[in-house]
C-alpha cells in the first residue's frame, strides 16, 4: 500500500465512523420571525419556546377570533408537527377580515415552525401549510355592475 493510499482508507474510515451533524437551525435560540400573507391580510409573527399562549395584537386567541373554525385553523400546523403547547406566538395582524388574517396567520406559523426545525417541513408541507394561498378578489371592471356579471341585454 502506498501513502496515498492508506490516507484514503483512514479517510473513509473516520467518514464512516462520525455520524452526520444535524442541520443547524437558522433561528438563534428556537426563536423565529416570519411573514404570511392572504388575500389583503398581513401578518408578521414572532414564535417563543414557551407555554402555548397567543397575543395578537395583544389580545388572547379566544379574544381576536372568537370563531372556533379561525382558532382551530390557527391551530393547526401546532398540531400537525406535535408541538401545540411549545411556543408563544405573538403577532401583528393588518389588513383584511377575519377569515384572511386567519389564513395569514396560519401561514406565518408554518414557516416560523419550518425555520426553528427543519425536520418538521416535509410534514407541513405535505398538509399544504407553506403553500401561499394566492386568491384575491378580482377587480370590477368599466362598462360591468362587478368583476364579471354584465348588466341585462335587451335584443329590443
Amino acid at each position: 500500500m502506498t501513502s496515498t493510499e492508506t490516507e484514503a482508507a483512514t479517510e473513509a474510515a473516520v467518514m464512516s465512523e462520525t455520524p452526520a451533524a444535524p442541520k443547524p437551525s437558522r433561528a438563534a435560540g428556537g426563536t423565529a420571525q416570519t411573514v404570511g400573507r392572504r388575500k389583503e391580510a398581513v401578518v408578521r409573527v414572532r414564535l417563543v419556546p414557551g407555554s402555548g399562549q397567543f397575543k395578537l395584537n395583544g389580545k388572547p386567541l379566544e379574544d381576536y377570533f372568537p370563531n372556533k373554525v379561525h382558532q382551530q385553523l390557527i391551530r393547526e400546523p401546532l398540531v400537525t408537527v406535535e408541538k401545540p403547547e411549545s411556543f408563544d406566538i405573538s403577532a401583528n395582524l393588518r389588513g383584511g377580515g377575519p377569515s384572511g388574517q386567519a389564513g395569514a396567520l396560519r401561514l406565518a406559523i408554518a414557516r416560523a415552525l419550518a425555520e426553528i426545525d427543519a425536520d418538521d417541513r416535509p410534514a407541513l408541507k405535505k398538509a399544504g401549510f407553506l403553500t401561499r394561498d394566492a386568491r384575491s378578489t378580482e377587480r370590477k371592471k368599466y362598462g360591468l355592475k362587478k368583476a364579471r356579471k354584465a348588466p341585462q341585454y335587451s335584443k329590443r
